[in-house]
This record gives C-alpha cells, sequence and structure tokens, in this order.
C-alpha cells in the first residue's frame, strides 16, 4: 500500500493511453491523408469506440477472474502490434480496421488499472489514488497530442509517431511484467452479474450519467485540433498544442477533484457524486466558451478552462463507482460503466461532425453542453442520498 505502487499502475496507464488517444490528436492529419470529411473522421473515432467497447465486459471479467496483471502485460503488447497497423494503413478502410484493433487492446485498461490502483492505494487516500492514476490518462493524451503533432512536422509524417508509440508500449510492457505483482483473481472466468450490479443503489444513474459524460469528453478530444484549424483559422501545431494543454488542464481537474472527494464529508460515492454535478455545471459554462471565443488564443483558453472539468471528472467518477460494489466486482463493474461512457463516445463524434458540416462547429460545441447538463442532473439524487 505506498505511492510506489501507484506510480508504477500510472505508468501503465499514461503509455496505454498515449497511443489510444494519438488517434485523437491525428484528426486533422487523417482527413488530409485520406481526403474524408468531418463526419467520416467522427466515424474514424467511433470505429476506435466499437473495438474498446466491444470487449469491455471480455475484460472486466477476466480481470476478476485471473487478476489484473496479466491482462495489463497482454494490453499493452496488443497496443503496441496495433499502433503499427495505424502507420502502416494504406487506405481509409484499413485504417478503420487497425483502429478497432487499438481500442480493442485499450479495452483492458480501466478495469485492470482501476483494480489495480485499490490494491496499491494508501490507506485513507483512496479518492485521490484513484485520480492519480486518472492522471495517467491526460498526461498519455497530452504526450500523444505532441508526438502526433511533432511527427507531422518532420518529413516522415504524423504515421512516424504511431511507430514511436508502439515501441514504447513493447519497453514499458517489459517493465511493468518485471515490476509489478498485482492481486491473484478468482481463478474462474464468469460472465459479470449485470442483473446485481444494476440492483445496486446509486449504479444505474451513474451509468445513465456515464453515456452523457463519455459522449461530452471523447467528442471534445477529437474535434480540439478540427475546431482551432477550420473554425478560427490556427495552424494544427497549436492545435495540438492546445490539445496537450488540455490533458493537462484536466489532470489538475482529476487531482483537485479527487483530493475534494476525499475532504467532503459522508461516504465515498455520495462526495464523489456531488463533485461529478459541480465539475458538469462547470464544464457547460466552460462549453459557452467555446462557442464564444472568435480568435485562436482566446478558443485555446477557453479549451484550456473546459479540460479542468469535462477531462476532469473521470477519476472521481470511477472512484464513485468503485465505491458502490465490492471489491471482487470492480473488474465488471468498472466495463459497466465504461461501456456507458464509451457508447456516448460511439454515437457522438459522428452527430458533431454532422452539425459542423451542416451547419457549424458551434451547433456541436452546444449539443456537447447539453449532454452534460444532463449527466450532471443525473447525478443529483445520488450527491444527496444520505445513504448512497
Amino acid at each position: 500500500m505506498t505511492w510506489r505502487g501507484v506510480g508504477v499502475v500510472s505508468g501503465w496507464q499514461v503509455t496505454a493511453s498515449l497511443c489510444f488517444y494519438a488517434i485523437f490528436a491525428a484528426t486533422a492529419f487523417v482527413r488530409e491523408s485520406f481526403g474524408v470529411s468531418r463526419t467520416l473522421v467522427g466515424v474514424s473515432l467511433t470505429a476506435t469506440m466499437a473495438g474498446y467497447t466491444a470487449f469491455l465486459f471480455l475484460t472486466g471479467a477476466a480481470v476478476d477472474g485471473y487478476g489484473e496483471r496479466p491482462v495489463m502485460v497482454a494490453g499493452l503488447v496488443g497496443l503496441a502490434a496495433a499502433m503499427v497497423g495505424v502507420a502502416l494503413a494504406p487506405s481509409y478502410p484499413l485504417l478503420l480496421v487497425a483502429l478497432v484493433l487499438v481500442g480493442c487492446a485499450y479495452a483492458t485498461a480501466m478495469p485492470s488499472t482501476n483494480r489495480a490502483v485499490l490494491v496499491v492505494a494508501p490507506d485513507g487516500r483512496r479518492n485521490l489514488a484513484m485520480n492519480v492514476k486518472q492522471v495517467g490518462v491526460t498526461a498519455g493524451s497530452g504526450l500523444g497530442a505532441l508526438l502526433v503533432t511533432t511527427a507531422a512536422g518532420t518529413r516522415y509524417g504524423w504515421r512516424v509517431g504511431f511507430g514511436v508509440a508502439a515501441v514504447l508500449a513493447a519497453c514499458v510492457a517489459l517493465v511493468f511484467t518485471l515490476t509489478y505483482r498485482g492481486r491473484e483473481g478468482s481463478g474462474e472466468l464468469a460472465s459479470p452479474d449485470v442483473r446485481g450490479l444494476a440492483g445496486l443503489d446509486g449504479y444505474r444513474p451513474l451509468v445513465a450519467a456515464g453515456f452523457f459524460f463519455g459522449a461530452a469528453v471523447f467528442t471534445t478530444t477529437g474535434y480540439v485540433v478540427l475546431h482551432l484549424t477550420e473554425s478560427v483559422g490556427a495552424a494544427a501545431t497549436f492545435g495540438g498544442l492546445v490539445l496537450a494543454t488540455v490533458q493537462v488542464t484536466g489532470s489538475v481537474g482529476r487531482l483537485v477533484g479527487g483530493s475534494v472527494a476525499d475532504w467532503l464529508p459522508g461516504d465515498d460515492a455520495r462526495s464523489s457524486a456531488r463533485v461529478l454535478v459541480v465539475q458538469a455545471l462547470c464544464a457547460v459554462v466552460a462549453f459557452g466558451g467555446i462557442v464564444a471565443a472568435a480568435t485562436p488564443l482566446t478558443a485555446g483558453v477557453a479549451f484550456a478552462v473546459l479540460g479542468l472539468f469535462i477531462l476532469g471528472f473521470p477519476g472521481v467518477y470511477y472512484a464513485c463507482l468503485t465505491a458502490l460494489v465490492p471489491d471482487d466486482q470492480v473488474g465488471a463493474a468498472t466495463a459497466g460503466g465504461q461501456t456507458a461512457l464509451n457508447l456516448g463516445g460511439l454515437s457522438a463524434p459522428p452527430v458533431f461532425g454532422y452539425l459542423a458540416d451542416t451547419l457549424s462547429y458551434d451547433a456541436g460545441w452546444t449539443l456537447l453542453a447539453c449532454c452534460t447538463l444532463v449527466a450532471g442532473a443525473l447525478l443529483v439524487g445520488l450527491a444527496r442520498d444520505e445513504h448512497a
């Protein structure tokens, strides 16, 4: 039970997220390289999310059955192979295939790391440890954005960034194998008790809110660069820098949110839900700032503020979710919550792209503000429930 263990798990998360979120930073380059519309850019994000979603319950069951360590090692190896596929894809359809495989491999991340961080978290610091681990997502995303946009500025092009990510994933998989032991599972691969989880107090509204949170967070991440380059005339390199900044502010939001949730009175689930409601309301206001911004600088500032809240919620979300379920069901419960997030991420990017194609980017950001408002409203009951 040490912060060193939290650091090891967080390092794994940084690497996995660098690989997965690199495609979100590459949207402008995908559109240029393959000559596709904004809507089809959204479809590429949906393909990634489809693979991610399809494997979640399988990986959640594997974590509960065999422990998190073998699942985490297999996940990084799979990501390394899939990233090579993205780097070498000669056509848009084959790119979609590679992106589905990226998503399948990344499906190991949340069920396994949520269990792992609970194993190593110091006593009384559950929320903060979960959010430190979740900073690995935003840190990895930011590094992925810098890697891809920097590679795009070289003579080798954006694809080389995915090759570098593949090598990194393979190296970290080896290091992780040698440094992390973890906790064994039940020894049996069993179907998740979805009905039992759904019957737990607070689980259903939290999962429902996850759909709308997922719609907002994944679409925001995917369209930051395109919005900046096409709506306010920024350079792609500036867009990549802003996306990395959004990930940094998202990391700050996660740490602050986790610390506040630990400090608030009441049980873990209720205090986390209260923080989530505040984060949702603040994100709605920040989306309004995106709509109002008319220059690259003001848009960059607005996105940075948005990152504090819309990218700052996942650690608190998972802390709330894992506080609602028994420890031996964390993998399955995480799969359910992450599936809801992913379903939002599957459906919203093409809709956002369609709105951008037919109306304007402002219409898309307004849609995401509405999604976030609904997410916050769904959690009011859990935040007020004295028995959550």
